[in-house]
């Protein structure tokens, strides 16, 4: 999942009239991954307590998209400790 938030318009094309400004739809993570509503919504549950993904909230729907100074920080502390 998150190596598909990465490059969000590649990997969800279907959302590209809607657009990316929030994010990539929870629906749309659901489909792709071929996995149950509430087993996606564990998963992006856990990611955003890690700190990796943000969520927002627009109306019914919500949006994930990858925390990118979260993995940069990772990055530096891996680099850092080699």
């Amino acid at each position: 999942m998150l190596e598909w938030l990465k490059e969000p318009e590649v990997n969800f094309p279907d959302q590209i009239t809607a657009g990316f400004e929030h994010g990539v739809c929870v629906g749309q993570i659901q489909a792709k991954a071929g996995l149950t509503q509430s087993t996606v919504s564990e998963y992006l549950s856990i990611l955003q307590r890690a700190g990796f993904i943000e969520s927002t909230r627009v109306g019914q729907w919500t949006y994930y998209k990858r925390n990118e100074s979260a993995f940069e920080a990772l990055s530096k502390l891996i680099q850092n400790n080699l």
